[in-house]
């Protein structure tokens, strides 16, 4: 795995570095708030039954999908001319940015603005997927909290420090493969279930590496 030709400081390279740092970022804040919101309005409305269990069930089930369908189909998605215009949007040239420089920690995180439409969108969801507030406000903070998780790992994935469990160590590692290796494989980013779900996750070794890696933009061209 290759350093960015880009210098940038120094990331950091303990646990308790990397908590200080992700704390500072507006996404991760973002997301806090949102989760003790969502919380806070669960709490409130009580009724709790045993179908609270369902929709955290429900967003762990559907959650590695959900990953790979967004890397694949929004992060990666491929600039297209209509009627002489180039038609492209913000967030996938946010991901080709960082595909270009993946040690840069200020362009890692999730956009700001995609905030503003994707958290009305999973209230929206969230209400028409259940049958009561009580267990759309269970699903709308479990949805968050996996949110705030994926942002955790994805940045650990791009510092300097090194997980000291199993399962941390593995998704960091199958990240760091699409950025380093080959985009086109290793989806999942904070799971990994459904790169094997899509056949997206080949053994490391037979996977050769592409030349496209940091130039994603190009593999759109092709």
């Amino acid at each position: 795995m290759t350093a960015s030709t880009t210098a940038h400081p120094a990331g950091p390279e303990t646990l308790g570095a990397a908590g200080a740092f992700f704390l500072r970022q507006t996404s991760p804040r973002i997301l806090l708030v949102s989760f003790a919101i969502a919380a806070s309005v669960r709490l409130s409305l009580g009724d709790w039954t045993q179908w609270d269990l369902l929709p955290p069930l429900a967003v762990l089930a559907y959650w590695p999908i959900n990953e790979w369908l967004i890397h694949v189909f929004i992060l990666h998605f491929r600039p297209f001319r209509l009627w002489g215009h180039t038609v492209d949007f913000r967030v996938p040239r946010s991901h080709r940015a960082h595909h270009a420089d993946p040690w840069n920690l200020g362009i890692l995180f999730i956009p700001i603005h995609s905030f503003t439409y994707s958290l009305p969108l999973l209230v929206a969801t969230a209400w028409l997927l259940t049958p009561t507030w009580a267990l759309a406000a269970t699903a709308v903070t479990f949805y968050v909290a996996m949110a705030l998780h994926y942002e955790w790992v994805h940045f650990l994935a791009h510092t300097r420090y090194t997980p000291q469990t199993a399962y941390y160590a593995r998704v960091v590692r199958n990240h760091r493969l699409h950025h380093f290796k080959n985009e086109h494989f290793f989806f999942g980013v904070s799971m990994t279930l459904g790169d094997q779900i899509f056949r997206t996750a080949p053994e490391p070794k037979s996977v050769p590496i592409s030349g496209t890696v940091r130039d994603i933009i190009q593999m759109a061209r092709e």
